[in-house]
């Protein structure tokens, strides 16, 4: 017992009783409005409901069916979700038509770059700008960011242009700032599987991308997934961003079958970074545009003002230019699968 589908039109103290039924037993729910059913998604370990029990809780007033999921992940299936669901940030939809696009810098270094940079991407349509306050490095003498002075500068970005914030959090212990100066928070690959961050931003109430992590499956990234979701928090997007193999003509290998196997698992928004994927700005826009042909839902593109002097990541970061360019020949790629960017 996984899922419980209620006749349309079921009363709230219907639902309510259902509700308390769950509890009674140890188990959580989550409710979802669809457009023509009502469905409640139960959570925790349902393997100790016996038939009776289930019996029981299928005789209850509103209860259409009772469906188990055999899936690990229940909140995240498409099970659960037939309709793909979409995220509203700050009245800009991911997940619908339109495909939407975040762009700016791998890391915040200044003022003058990040608002050089956003005001350009906005021009060129991006509607997110994205940069790194916190950052993961793999060695600790390369640039770590600037911390919450970076979190000011995106926010006074913002106050600017008008584009949400997309940001990396990588500790716990950050969450209240990020949650302060954030629309977007985003789970860097190797914080896939840091299930105590995942919680935490599970109990906030702001929009989470979270990044594939470098050698995961699938399932473990939609596990992940619903490590966040589990705690209440279901405005979750999935980020393709590549994954480590034995090819190294590339930084990353971008499984862009990812999108279309995601579109059948899973009701959440599917997001493709092909600037991590490839490593190399004149690899971007051909990948871009290909993630744009196997259905992504939004792109994360790296770019900064002047890449040969970049902090982090200048090999893979397109110049302004660059990115109203490619804006522009994305549009007919999107027009040929019947969206729009």
């Amino acid at each position: 017992m996984d899922i419980i589908v209620l006749k349309p039109d079921t009363p709230e103290q219907n639902i309510a009783l259902i509700l308390a039924k769950l509890e009674s037993k140890g188990l959580k729910a989550n409710v979802s409005h669809g457009t023509e059913r009502t469905i409640i998604g139960v959570i925790g370990d349902t393997s100790k409901v016996t038939e009776e029990e289930e019996a029981a809780i299928s005789a209850m007033t509103g209860v259409e069916n009772v469906v188990r999921i055999l899936k690990p992940y229940k909140l995240a299936s498409r099970d659960f979700r037939k309709e793909n669901s979409i995220i509203d940030v700050a009245g800009i939809p991911i997940g619908g038509k339109k495909i939407q696009v975040m762009a700016g810098p791998c890391a915040v270094e200044n003022s003058k770059n990040l608002f050089d940079v956003a005001q350009q991407v906005k021009s060129a349509g991006a509607m997110f700008l994205r940069g790194g306050a916190y950052k993961p490095r793999t060695s600790p003498y390369s640039f770590q960011g600037l911390g919450e002075e970076g979190l000011r500068i995106l926010a006074d970005a913002r106050a600017a242009t008008g584009l949400p914030v997309v940001t990396e959090i990588m500790d716990p212990r950050d969450i209240e700032a990020i949650v302060k100066y954030a629309d977007v928070i985003q789970i860097g690959a190797r914080n896939m599987q840091n299930f105590r961050l995942l919680l935490e931003v599970g109990s906030t109430n702001k929009p989470v991308l979270l990044k594939r992590g470098l050698s995961a499956t699938i399932k473990e990234w939609l596990m992940s997934a619903e490590y966040i979701m589990s705690r209440g928090n279901q405005q979750v997007m999935l980020c393709e961003r590549g994954i480590r193999t034995f090819e190294t003509a590339t930084r990353n290998t971008l499984d862009l079958s990812a999108v279309p196997v995601l579109k059948q698992l899973t009701h959440l928004p599917i997001v493709v970074d092909p600037s991590h994927g490839v490593g190399k700005w004149d690899l971007v826009a051909p990948m871009a545009k290909a993630a744009v042909a196997a259905g992504a839902d939004a792109l994360m593109i790296e770019v900064h003002v002047n890449p040969a002097e970049a902090l982090s990541d200048g090999e893979q970061s397109l110049r302004p230019d660059m990115f109203a360019q490619l804006m522009k020949e994305l549009k007919p790629v999107a027009q040929a699968v019947g969206r729009e960017i």
